[in-house]
């Protein structure tokens, strides 16, 4: 007798999330040569810096501004899946400090291998996601592939005063981080299937959880910078504001939040391959405790998947703002280092 056997849709691909990603190092040799910011003067922020989204100015001040995020699935819940994939990719407009209103959707589907009803419960749940943002999900693009990618191209809108990109922090500003890190670590976990229900009930919850706040930052002249924490990890971001300012990053250990198991999977074992990759390409510039155990490391260089928010703001202003952001609905929000004079490095101290 043949019985039909549950689709994983985690086991359909070699990786999930944003730690599908390529290695920082990779990027910066395939990106090389390829800035257009010169050419282009409207052109504000391309891809000189690795920031989160292209930011074209209009004639009248208002700036377009531009991205798109997909990857494969990290869960085996399609809805899910939509809605994480979705999360993250309106991200990225948030963190510029605009504000999304229209995606298109990205889709490839191994079309022999998933039901046509699974493939619209990831849609639907992307577009559950926009929907809650208060956009559209206004057309797309889907293919047949190998394995199966979902994600959305975003466009947004801001005012190019609240344009916000990663690499404009000043000596003395504090770092806020508004989500807890260990996304990745509780990835491994689910594939593996060692993540229990409350976990993975949390795991949902960070993930799907939209930055809007970004867009209320964007509107502080007090943040001078921000980024989100995506699948370089919070070492390999906080290094791109680093370089980007031409400061030294200096960030508190034991001020960072984490999801509640993340520690304890991470010292079983359950970690990603991203998470090697990101060192391999960034360790060099990054300084950490010497006592730092191998486990730790993994957690600092996680890959994190709609993660939160990086932001440098100025020093009298930090508690403040963090006490907004948790009254805003992230209560993980903590101030976790400052931004310091010296050469563009990431200095993780005990």
């Amino acid at each position: 007798m043949n019985i039909m056997q549950p689709i994983r849709l985690s086991q359909l691909s070699h990786g999930g999330g944003c730690g599908c990603k390529l290695a920082p190092s990779v990027l910066q040799q395939l990106l090389s040569g390829q800035h257009a910011g010169t050419r282009y003067k409207q052109l504000l922020v391309g891809v000189e810096t690795g920031d989160d989204a292209g930011v074209w100015e209009l004639d009248n001040g208002t700036c377009v501004i531009a991205t798109t995020d997909f990857f494969m699935p990290m869960v085996d819940d399609a809805h899910d899946f939509g809605r994480i994939a979705a999360t993250n990719a309106l991200s990225d407009i948030y963190a510029m400090g605009g504000t999304p209103i229209m995606a298109l959707a990205i889709l490839g589907m191994p079309v022999d291998k998933i039901p046509a009803e699974m493939v619209r419960k990831i849609l639907e749940g992307g577009a559950s996601v926009c929907e809650a943002a208060g956009i559209p999900v206004a057309g797309g693009h889907s293919i047949d592939s190998p394995e199966p990618i979902y994600g959305l191209a975003v466009t947004g809108i801001g005012a190019k005063a609240n344009i916000r990109r990663n690499s404009e922090s000043r000596t003395g500003d504090k770092l806020i981080l508004t989500k807890p890190l260990g996304v990745g670590i509780y990835s491994a976990a689910f594939k593996k299937g060692a993540l229990g229900r409350a976990a993975y009930d949390e795991f949902i919850g960070t993930t799907t959880l939209l930055n809007r706040v970004g867009a209320e930052l964007g509107r502080d002249t007090a943040v001078h910078a921000m980024t989100d924490v995506t699948g370089f990890g919070l070492l390999g971001h906080a290094l791109e504001m680093a370089r980007g300012a031409t400061k030294t990053l200096a960030i508190k250990a034991g001020a960072l939040p984490f999801l509640r198991e993340a520690t304890t999977l991470a010292q079983q074992g359950f970690i990603t391959g991203a998470s090697g990759r990101n060192w391999k390409s960034y360790g060099t510039e990054v300084a950490l405790p010497a006592d730092t155990a191998e486990w730790q490391r993994q957690l600092y260089c996680d890959p994190q998947t709609s993660g939160g928010l990086l932001v440098a703001c100025a020093p009298d202003r930090a508690e403040a703002l963090v006490k907004a952001i948790v009254g805003a609905g992230y209560p993980a929000a903590r101030i976790i280092g400052e931004v310091r004079d010296g050469a563009p490095r990431v200095v993780l101290e005990a």
